[in-house]
């Protein structure tokens, strides 16, 4: 028999979840076509702390049941989360969907989560008796691998204030519109005085993960664009050995190739 839990505020979701075994939802656009038996489900989507857009003075705090629809709609959303947003599914699927759902998928496809790595946002998880702060990167741990305790609940996504105005975004997919990704590419760039203080780079939809290589980013900090541009070759040749590629819908040479072109064609948009 399948039951189900609906809690009206983010005290009892924890309580259920210290004390059940449930699966948390909150728009379900997933689980829907999974066809789970024997399942237990908690309902998360009316719960206020979890459906908010807030901000302090470091972070956009995205709340796990706000929907796509929500956050493209609200102005404190940075404009490089938008980009993603829009290319996701419908519009039924993005006024469904929800940031929390994206990232307990456990997909290396979700637009979402592609922005939240390259942006660097950090998730703040919480179980009945305490909360800890996850940067993304370390929450992801492989495919539908995730560092989460049975008892605990994404809260929010934490998502840098400032620092992500000057980005590129590509989705590559079967079609425009209602297409999973065979590629994704986001990246940051960012100088300062004249030197580079963020070059930020983010593949998915390629491997069991999203993929970023910090080390590589590290050895084009504070170039100048001249002093970048001298080591542009070898920057690139450091992503074509790391990248080993899933082979998905299409090959991973295809995957390989347009991983490189995209990452090429971002450093030419900032004059590297």
């Amino acid at each position: 028999m399948v039951n189900g839990y609906a809690a009206a505020s983010l005290a009892e979701a924890l309580e259920i979840r210290s004390n059940q075994k449930v699966v948390p939802y909150a728009g379900g656009t997933d689980l829907m076509v999974e066809n789970r038996s024997g399942v237990d489900y908690l309902f998360l989507g009316k719960i206020p702390e979890l459906r908010n857009i807030n901000e302090d003075d470091e972070y956009i705090r995205i709340g796990a049941a706000v929907t796509f629809t929500q956050a493209l709609e609200d102005k404190k959303v940075p404009a490089l989360m938008k980009e993603a947003l829009k290319r996701i599914a419908a519009p039924a699927i993005r006024n469904a969907g929800t940031f929390g759902g994206n990232l307990g998928n456990g997909s290396a496809k979700a637009d979402s989560v592609l922005i939240e790595f390259v942006s660097d946002a950090r998730l703040r998880l919480a179980s009945r008796d305490k909360e800890r702060i996850v940067d993304v990167d370390k929450f992801y741990l492989g495919r539908k691998k995730l560092d989460l305790a049975a008892d605990e609940l994404i809260v929010e996504i934490l998502l840098p204030r400032t620092g992500l105005d000057r980005y590129s975004y590509e989705k590559v997919g079967g079609r425009n519109a209602l297409a999973i990704s065979r590629v994704s590419f986001a990246g940051i760039f960012d100088e300062r005085d004249g030197r580079i203080t963020k070059l930020a780079a983010a593949f998915g939809a390629v491997a069991d993960t999203v993929l970023r290589y910090k080390d590589l980013e590290e050895t084009m900090l504070g170039k100048t664009l001249d002093e970048a541009r001298e080591l542009k070759e070898k920057y690139l040749e450091g992503y074509a050995e790391r990248m080993v590629l899933t082979q998905g819908r299409v090959s991973a040479e295809y995957r390989k190739k347009v991983c490189m072109n995209l990452l090429g064609d971002f450093l030419a948009k900032f004059g590297i």
